[in-house]
């Protein structure tokens, strides 16, 4: 075997290594929710293939699976717009204006990011308890849109900032005011890059569990990760074929976007709105 063939096996090999350990979870999931026997890896338990479980899930009363999916795509699309909308405000604003201190600016909306949840999660708990929001739709809107709002506004200031100033002074000329020029001219130019960071503040604030754990006590507004992991049999067993059932399809919306708009969100995170 020459260098070049001895090269590319040792890639293949670590590719489908890497790619079987990534997927094995996945795999073992969906095998799970099909099975009548959760525990089918057992030598004396034999895999049976059914649908009980998803028609468990899907139409059962007492897991409120769709409530839960519902409140999960409310609340995460809310929060993805408005965290997208007010970082596109920022980031050209940034980009754009002679604002003193913008770096140490940016920096300081990272540094707020890196704060872990736990820490914060008892001051919301007060906050939201004194606003009466407690089991709502704000309660978790208000949270994922500052926890989703520094990655938002880092990646639309690193895409307008590869918008050429050139239309902003044509828009000038033009007329136009600054927000003209941004809805009129900058928004649209900067579609694919919006588009890319609004589908991933809503993957984020979609697997997000710790806030609607202890922001939520009820089908409410209580989101699908949270609903999942309080799945309970009618005598207190884990039903685990349920759980793998509603876990595999809680994944098909956040699954189905990735793959739908890969192209663009790679397109939006990586190009500019010209070539230089």
């Amino acid at each position: 075997m020459n260098e070049d063939a001895f090269k590319k096996a040792i890639i293949f090999t670590a590719a489908a290594a890497t790619i079987l350990f990534c997927l094995a979870p996945f795999g073992y999931m969906i095998l799970t929710g099909f099975s009548r026997y959760p525990d089918f890896f057992s030598p004396q338990t034999p895999w049976v293939a059914t649908l009980s479980n998803y028609r468990a899930v899907m139409f059962s009363e007492s897991l409120h699976f769709t409530a839960f999916l519902r409140n999960s795509i409310i609340v995460s699309a809310a929060s993805a717009v408005i965290s997208v909308f007010f970082a596109s405000l920022a980031a050209y604003a940034i980009t754009r204006l002679a604002l003193p201190g913008k770096l140490l600016f940016m920096f300081l909306i990272l540094a707020m990011s890196m704060f872990p949840p736990v820490s914060l999660v008892g001051y919301l708990f007060k906050l939201m308890t004194a606003l009466g929001w407690i089991n709502t739709y704000p309660a978790l809107i208000f949270p994922y849109v500052a926890w989703t709002l520094p990655l938002s506004l880092w990646i639309l200031v690193s895409y307008f900032s590869r918008i050429p100033r050139d239309l902003d002074r044509a828009g000038l000329i033009d007329g136009c005011s600054r927000l003209q020029i941004l809805f009129k001219i900058i928004f649209p130019v900067a579609a694919p890059g919006i588009f890319a960071t609004l589908l991933l503040a809503f993957i984020f604030a979609f697997n997000e569990f710790l806030f609607a754990l202890m922001l939520t006590t009820d089908r409410a507004a209580r989101t699908i990760p949270v609903g999942i992991a309080l799945f309970e049999g009618l005598h207190g067993q884990i039903p685990w074929g349920e759980i793998m059932a509603a876990a595999t399809l809680a994944t098909l919306p956040v699954v189905a976007l990735a793959l739908i708009f890969q192209r663009r969100i790679i397109q939006g995170l990586t190009r500019g709105a010209v070539k230089g």
